[in-house]
C-alpha cells in the first residue's frame, strides 16, 4: 500500500511541474515576440527617416530604395523574432 502511495505521490509531481514549466515559457516567448516586434518597428522607422531626407533633397529614386531596405530589415527582425519566440516555447 505505501508504495502504491509513493508512486501517485510520484506521478502527481511529475505531471505538476510539467504544466508549470510548460507555463513558464510562455512569458519569455510573448517577450521575445515584443522585443521583435520593436525592433522591426524601429528598422523600419529609421529607414523612413532616410527616406524623407532623401526626398526632401529631391531623390525619389533614393527614398523608395531605403523604404524599401527598412522593410526589407523589418521582416529579417520579425522573422529572426518569430524564431527566438519558437524556440523559448520549446524549451
Amino acid at each position: 500500500m505505501r508504495k502504491l502511495g509513493v508512486a501517485a505521490l510520484a506521478l502527481s509531481m511529475a505531471f505538476g511541474v510539467g504544466t508549470v514549466v510548460a507555463y513558464a515559457n510562455e512569458p519569455k516567448a510573448k517577450m521575445e515576440e515584443m522585443k521583435g516586434d520593436v525592433k522591426a518597428n524601429a528598422e523600419e522607422s529609421k529607414a523612413e527617416n532616410k527616406a524623407l531626407r532623401e526626398e526632401a533633397k529631391g531623390n525619389d529614386t533614393k527614398a523608395a530604395v531605403e523604404r524599401g531596405k527598412g522593410k526589407a530589415k523589418s521582416t529579417g527582425q520579425k522573422s529572426k523574432a518569430k524564431a527566438k519566440e519558437l524556440k523559448a516555447k520549446t524549451e
